[in-house]
């Protein structure tokens, strides 16, 4: 080939500088048509050497080079309450279910840095930073591999990881559509459950969308607890979905969670400063169902857009309270049926203005031997049955800034409160798709 292409260069030079050429002897052209090759060899085999080096480079050192995001998040939030005295009627609090700080503060801001180590393998670690209590906490959110090339529609996820319960349990805060979790989440999760462990899923290689999955935890973490020598906790959960048309698409699952031999420590009502750290020990068994809607006119959804979101949950509880620092030690039997629900909509009226609308609901019936037990661990709602409902508007002049003003009127207790929050989303570096 490249001899070919040599001697097409000479019949070119040739034509054009006939005489020079015919001054020249056959020997003397062909010294300098091999000098010519020999030169284009010298350079075939230095681009070979090059273009192994780069590939050798690219196989050994992808770990050296990830793509690294970074999600700025601050928010100001005002209360007419104080939110210290903040209570879910009827749900023992634990995991990050408070309210945010009153004031200026950090939010939950990210960075990520993620990679495909080989053609088999996806890792990412996220670290997670926030302000707990007044002071700045650094967590590790997620470290996880993920495979890529399985086959046959199957997928396996390892290491800490969200869970793929219900659906907005797996989505990052700065996904949210709004800036706190409905209030069955701060109830169940607190705010969201993650944890160490494995995910198998498979995806069917049909026109409908079909995902069916299992998760296995160590299930250390809240709403399980407590040291397991294997399996502490575990899901099981089916998505389907699909398209109608152009402009509509929707999806829908149910998911299963379950966690037995739980101990779990967490903060109950902390009535005149005595300290006592409610203790559960039991099983615990979580049923869920979510359905999505989204409409976008031929398909744009970056000018306008509807989204539709809804989630129920219920959750069943046996077991023992212990409210440990006590004296004497209180402790009282337990079974719980707690569940709940929100809806919410949001609208993309213009390419960079969005509105939304959300309302909460949640219930509980709570049980045991001694109710003073059950109150101490704010286990009794009172009657008082929770809701909330939600406005918000949001600024979003790219995909990689958002400034968002919510309000809630919050009844989680008997004391209504009114809440403001005005929040800050900024995205920056590398930053992959978000889940349907």
């Amino acid at each position: 080939m490249a001899k070919s292409i040599l001697r097409n260069m000479m019949m070119c030079l040739f034509f054009a500088n006939p005489l020079q050429a015919f001054s020249e002897t056959e020997e003397e052209l062909s010294k300098k048509l091999g000098a010519f090759e020999q030169r284009l060899l010298v350079v075939e085999q230095d681009k070979t050497v090059a273009s192994s080096g780069q590939s050798k480079s690219q196989t050994t050192n992808n770990g050296f080079n990830p793509a690294i995001s970074v999600i700025l998040d601050g928010v100001f939030a005002s209360y007419k309450n104080n939110p210290d005295d903040y209570v879910l009627s009827g749900y023992a609090q634990g995991g990050e279910a408070g309210l945010a700080a009153e004031g200026f503060s950090l939010g939950h801001s990210e960075i990520t840095l993620s990679n495909n180590i080989d053609d088999k393998f996806f890792a990412q670690l996220t670290l997670a930073i926030a302000e707990h209590e007044g002071s700045t906490e650094v967590e590790l959110e997620e470290a996880f591999f993920e495979t890529l090339a399985l086959g046959d529609g199957f997928s396996v996820r390892g290491g800490r990881f969200y869970s793929a319960i219900g659906y907005l349990n797996q989505q990052h805060e700065h996904a949210w559509d709004f800036q706190d979790a409905p209030l069955i989440y701060r109830g169940l999760f607190g705010n969201q459950y993650f944890d160490d462990g494995l995910r198998l899923s498979y995806i069917a290689a049909t026109d409908l969308f079909l995902e069916l999955g299992t998760e296995v935890f160590a299930g250390g973490k809240f709403p399980a607890g407590g040291e397991h020598s294997g399996v502490g906790s575990w899901t099981a959960f089916v998505n389907v979905g699909g398209d109608i048309g152009v402009s509509h698409s929707w999806q829908s699952g149910v998911s299963y969670w379950s966690a037995d031999n739980i101990e779990r420590e967490y903060g109950g009502h902390d009535h005149g400063g005595v300290g006592e750290v409610p203790l559960f020990e039991g099983d615990s068994h979580i049923v869920g169902f979510n359905a999505v809607y989204k409409w976008a006119p031929d398909g744009n959804y970056r000018e306008h857009n509807v989204k539709l979101q809804f989630e129920y949950f219920s959750r069943d509880e046996e077991g023992d309270l212990t409210l440990l620092n006590s004296s004497p030690i209180e402790t009282s039997t337990l079974n719980s049926r707690q569940d709940g629900w929100y809806a919410q909509a949001t609208w993309q009226f213009v390419r960079t203005w969005s509105a939304g609308i959300r309302y909460d609901m949640v219930d509980s019936d709570n049980t045991g031997s001694d109710a003073s037990v059950l109150d101490e661990a704010g286990w009794l709602a009172a009657g008082h049955v929770p809701k909330r409902a939600s406005l918000m508007a949001q600024w979003e002049p790219s995909e990689y800034s958002r400034i968002r003003l919510q309000y809630n009127r919050d009844e989680s207790y008997p004391v209504t409160d009114d809440q403001l929050f005005l929040q800050y989303t900024f995205s920056m570096g590398a930053h992959g798709a978000h889940q349907y």
